[in-house]
């Protein structure tokens, strides 16, 4: 088997394997099928894996969770996850939902964290809830690695975001 390049995350210092394996569907086959999914992208070079908070109402990140846990593959991996900024209401939430999800995923750390689908108006709310200064904090105490955004709106509202923070590790844009 060809091993599966690998290459540097921006400036993080962090190689990563030019395949992603995302979450998405991870909750629609059954527990094991999806065990098995991820442990063969992981023997088979992958070393990056993406999920979210909403995606199959939680049960993608539980399922990656659960096959992260077994045999160390958790270790074997960078692991990104989202903040549903939606369901963000006050600054104590911002806490309260990445510890859900560490506790979905089985882990003491996300690697790169998200601030889920932005757009100028969920930015707003989450920028005027003090997201960055959490962000950091979370940063510091090593719940999270780096922090990105995913994106969904105009190019205005993006060099809005992207303006607004120095540290931004990366974004993945919605592109179809």
């Amino acid at each position: 088997m060809t091993a599966i390049p690998r290459r540097p995350l921006g400036t993080t210092g962090v190689d990563v394997s030019i395949l992603c394996l995302g979450g998405f569907h991870i909750g629609v086959p059954s527990e094991a099928e999806a065990t098995q999914i991820i442990h063969q992208a992981i023997d088979g070079g992958i070393n990056f894996l993406d999920n979210a908070w909403e995606y199959n109402d939680g049960e993608s990140e539980r399922r990656m969770g659960n096959a992260l846990a077994q045999d160390g593959y958790r270790d074997k991996v960078r692991l990104a996850t989202k903040l549903p900024t939606w369901a963000v209401n006050e600054y104590a939430d911002f806490d309260r939902l990445l510890s859900e999800q560490l506790g979905k995923l089985q882990t003491e750390h996300i690697d790169f964290y998200l601030l889920h689908a932005l757009r100028r108006s969920s930015w707003e709310k989450v920028r005027d809830l003090d997201v960055l200064n959490w962000a950091e904090g979370a940063i510091a105490d090593g719940r999270i690695g780096h922090l990105g955004f995913s994106f969904h709106d105009t190019y205005d509202a993006f060099e809005e975001i992207v303006d607004a923070y120095d540290d931004w590790t990366f974004c993945q844009i919605q592109y179809n």
